[in-house]
């Protein structure tokens, strides 16, 4: 950054200043966890000389040191260069109709908790509502500290099976949801669309009412014909910005399309896609007639089912990570 020359350009100057704060943060919790271990150390010293006081402290902070030691173990994982990327996150609803509809509405609520307790930043930048309850489709923005890393591990269908809430006879109902996830194209990338394969329709915001249900047509949709990718924003008031958005999107979806074909994984994201139902799953999440989440990647059980759906993801991520890294 001290180059003149990075100054007059600001794409650059842009991709610098998230390089060194990602940086930055980095080599500032590594500081953090070296003067932790000096600290333990003093109070070990203490310990020895029978200072019997100090133990708890000394116990919790041997406790911290341990989850901020872990927590760089993580990061250590990523390997991929978009790892670092910000990210969009989508999810669509699959088979099983109303129930369907509301797990996708869980599973939304599970990916803001979870990037709540990771201090990533979210938007909803668009979301489809179900025909009687929760959605059909939601695209969240995630800004953060290896949040495509981290997010990636997610991508696939999952299962959800509990007693229905809207089965007047309270049957055991199983429904699907599908979880996508593409890294955040920086700006200083350049992608070559053609305005002629884009077809863009603009319609009303969709929700449940209210004052501030927006009334003009500023929801905008964008089709890339090519490819039959569709992306949709309604998360501004002004069709401009949510064109803009919109457009943003859809280009990291068409970068993500090209990085799969190089990384020969194009044909498993569009498997996965076409089928939100039996066979497919990578997770299955059971609240009846026993409580237990099952990654059937890594094999790895939860029992506290309540707990991972409140956003507490990182064993399973560190799970599908270390498992990756073997393969």
């Amino acid at each position: 950054m001290s180059d003149p020359g990075a100054w007059s350009n600001q794409e650059l100057l842009k991709e610098l200043n998230r390089s060194k704060k990602r940086l930055a943060g980095t080599t500032e919790r590594f500081g953090h966890l070296e003067r932790s271990i000096s600290d333990a150390g003093a109070l070990l010293e203490l310990l020895e000389e029978g200072e019997a006081s100090v133990e708890p402290e000394f116990r919790g902070l041997l406790k911290a040191i341990e989850a901020d030691a872990e927590k760089l173990r993580l990061e250590a994982l990523f390997s991929d260069e978009a790892d670092a990327k910000d990210a969009y996150l989508e999810i669509n609803s699959g088979a099983g109709g109303t129930d369907a509809q509301d797990w996708a509405q869980m599973l939304l609520r599970m990916y803001l908790r979870f990037c709540d307790k990771e201090g990533f930043a979210a938007t909803v930048v668009d979301s489809q509502p179900g025909d009687e309850a929760g959605i059909r489709s939601a695209t969240v923005s995630i800004e953060g500290p290896y949040a495509f890393g981290y997010l990636k591990e997610e991508v696939g269908v999952h299962r959800l099976v509990r007693i229905s809430p809207f089965d007047s006879n309270a049957r055991r109902h199983t429904a699907f949801a599908s979880v996508f996830a593409y890294p955040q194209v920086d700006e200083s990338i350049k992608v070559d669309i053609d305005p002629k394969d884009l077809r863009v329709d603009t319609y009303r915001s969709s929700g449940h009412g209210g004052q501030h249900i927006n009334v003009t047509d500023s929801a905008v949709r964008i089709t890339h014909i090519p490819t039959n990718t569709v992306v949709s924003c309604q998360n501004e008031r002004s069709q401009i910005r949510n064109r803009d958005l919109a457009m943003r999107v859809l280009m990291a979806r068409l970068v993500e399309l090209e990085r799969g074909k190089q990384l020969k994984k194009k044909q498993e994201i569009e498997d996965a896609k076409k089928d939100i139902g039996w066979g497919s799953q990578i997770r299955s999440y059971v609240l009846h007639p026993y409580q237990m989440v099952k990654d059937h990647r890594t094999k790895l059980e939860i029992g506290d089912v309540n707990r991972v759906l409140d956003g507490d993801l990182e064993e399973l991520i560190k799970a599908a990570l270390h498992m990756n890294r073997k393969k």
